[in-house]
């Protein structure tokens, strides 16, 4: 049972019910879709969102990388119209612009949505679906390119959102979706990448039944670093001219071969993510009974399902740390660790800092190397338990 991981509680709200739901992931055994069930509806998630993607260094630099390859790769040019899919503060397409290529952002959450639209990115505040495209087809607007990010998961009706794709696709243009591989996630026990707002848990295999089923088919694949491993799919209409990379049939090799076409594969999950638990409590409570002083670092959304889960409370950190403003005097939801300011690591100087964005882990000890001077470690919990000393880190 877990609350909303973006649900942040505010001191007015502590003493107020909160409510919780089912976190089961479950596994379809004719398409292998792992999904959890929906509980909640996206509006009541996503109309205000606390999740800003320029809050993240390593994130924005990962986006300028791949306008210019993507600009490059398909000759975009003045004439060309790049549409993103949740395209949240304008992290991504703000570097289109700069390359003089048009851009038009959809993002549901207005309150992030506001922040494009100051930064001159034009940007409809709807969710995207079939009848949204139509609407656009109608109006004249066709994309040669359209990106969506860390989306696909969010989407409660998949087949909506993929034909909607689908139709407003020009007839030789490109889609390219990323998302965290399913692999990666079971290979390291990622458990914590589960949560409420994440509908769905992809692996190549899966998104291609799903795209072949709206007149789509995957022509190449990149597998990425982000998010503790993902993938970026390139989607072309079946009747154009792509035809697919030698890359997306050796990726469903290596997927076969691992065994995401096999229902046992994943009943043995369970059983490693309970170990991981014990090992992490087990860690916290040896720190905590000698006396150390143990913080947070980051509240996102999947430290949020690790914290819950885990039942790691105020008992174990005495506070987080965000560089999220809108984040800071809330608490997290569930556990109710409050939310801090970074400059609060330096004023009480803790003696271990729990890496809860550990897909970040390398970008924030860079970030907060000084911590060495008072012999302060992190701890990052995923794929395993792991002390991080920053004077080696960094030698």
């Amino acid at each position: 049972m877990s609350p909303l991981c973006e649900s942040f509680r505010s001191l007015d709200q502590l003493d107020e019910m909160e409510a919780y739901y089912p976190l089961h992931a479950l596994v379809c055994e004719s398409c292998f879709l792992v999904q959890i069930s929906q509980y909640v509806r996206p509006e009541s998630i996503f109309r205000e969102y606390a999740y800003f993607s320029s809050y993240s260094t390593s994130w924005l630099a990962h986006a300028e990388r791949y306008c210019r390859m993507i600009t490059e790769r398909l000759s975009l040019n003045r004439d060309s119209l790049v549409v993103e899919l949740a395209s949240n503060d304008g992290y991504l397409l703000q570097y289109f612009l700069k390359l003089d290529v048009p851009v038009l952002g959809v993002e549901p959450a207005v309150n992030v949505a506001k922040l494009a639209i100051d930064k001159g990115i034009p940007t409809r505040m709807e969710f995207f679906s079939r009848a949204l495209a139509e609407k656009m087809v109608a109006d004249g607007t066709r994309a040669d390119l359209i990106v969506g990010n860390n989306v696909l998961a969010q989407v409660p009706d998949l087949n909506d959102f993929v034909s909607g794709m689908a139709l407003l696709l020009k007839p030789e243009g490109i889609i390219t979706l990323e998302f965290p591989h399913l692999l990666c996630l079971m290979e390291s026990t990622q458990f914590d990448t589960i949560y409420h707002e994440h509908f769905s848990y992809f692996s190549l295999n899966t998104v291609g039944r799903l795209v072949a089923r709206h007149g789509l088919k995957l022509v190449d694949v990149d597998e990425i670093s982000t998010h503790g491993g993902s993938l970026r799919v390139y989607l072309a209409r079946s009747d154009s001219t792509f035809r697919p990379s030698a890359a997306v049939s050796a990726l469903l090799d290596r997927e076969r071969e691992y065994g995401l076409c096999d229902i046992a594969t994943y009943s043995s999950f369970a059983t490693r993510v309970k170990r991981l638990k014990r090992s992490l409590l087990s860690y916290l409570i040896a720190v905590k009974d000698e006396g150390n002083v143990v913080c947070g670092y980051g509240a996102p959304g999947k430290g949020n399902t690790l914290l819950n889960y885990c039942g790691i409370g105020t008992d174990f950190l005495d506070f987080t740390v965000d560089r999220n403003p809108y984040k800071h005097g809330r608490f997290t939801p569930g556990m109710h660790i409050p939310i801090r300011r970074p400059e609060a690591i330096d004023e009480i100087e803790p003696n271990y800092i729990l890496i809860l964005p550990w897909n970040l882990k390398t970008e924030i000890i860079q970030q907060m190397r000084h911590v060495a001077d008072w012999g302060g470690k992190f701890i990052v919990p995923i794929p395993h338990v792991e002390v991080i000393d920053p004077r080696e880190a960094l030698t």
